[in-house]
C-alpha cells in the first residue's frame, strides 16, 4: 500500500454528444478512487465511446462482435522506448467505455447512471493495475475491491441483488 495522494493524469475525451454523461472531472474522482493507496502516480486516457466504436473495438480485441461496457487497454511499453512529449510514466493504459451500453445496463439493473458510470470506471481501473476475473477466486476478491471503494464514495454495492 502507498500513503500520500495520487498524482493522477487522466485524458478524458467523448466520441459522442456529452448530454447526460459525466463530466471528466467525474472520471478522474473515480480513477483516483480506485488507485488511492494502490499506485502513486498514473497517467491513462478515458474514451467515451458509440455503440458502433464499442462493438469493433470488441471484435478486433477480443473476437467478441458485440458492444460491451468498458474495456481495458494496459500499457506494454519497452523500458527503452522514448516517450513522446507530454507523455510521462508510469502510463497505466486506456479505457474505453460503451455510453450506450452502460445506460441500458443501468436501466435494466435500475441503477443510478452515474453510480453504474463509477463502478464500470473503478472495474476498468482495476484490470488496468493488473486485476482479473478469470474464476471465482480472482472474480471474488476483484468484487469485494470494487465493493470496498464504491463504498468509501458513498455508491452502493453494484453487486447486490434487487
Amino acid at each position: 500500500m502507498t500513503k500520500g495522494p495520487v498524482r493522477l493524469e487522466v485524458s478524458v475525451s467523448y466520441a459522442l454528444p456529452r448530454l447526460g454523461l459525466p463530466a471528466a472531472v467525474s472520471f478522474r474522482r473515480w480513477v483516483g478512487a480506485a488507485l488511492h493507496g494502490r499506485i502513486r502516480e498514473a497517467d491513462l486516457a478515458i474514451r467515451i465511446v458509440d455503440s458502433r466504436e464499442g462493438r469493433s473495438l470488441n471484435r478486433h480485441y477480443r473476437g467478441k462482435d458485440y458492444a460491451t461496457n468498458v474495456l481495458s487497454f494496459p500499457a506494454e511499453m519497452a523500458e527503452d522506448i522514448k516517450l513522446p512529449k507530454g507523455v510521462t510514466m508510469p502510463l497505466l493504459g486506456d479505457l474505453v467505455i460503451c455510453a450506450p451500453v452502460v445506460a441500458r445496463e443501468a436501466r435494466e439493473q435500475k441503477k443510478p447512471l452515474a453510480a453504474h458510470y463509477a463502478h464500470l470506471t473503478v472495474h476498468g481501473t482495476l484490470h488496468l493495475l493488473g486485476w482479473n476475473h478469470e474464476d471465482d477466486k480472482e472474480a471474488e476478491a476483484m468484487e469485494q475491491l470494487e465493493r470496498d471503494i464504491l463504498a468509501e464514495m458513498g455508491i452502493a454495492d453494484p453487486y447486490a441483488q434487487l
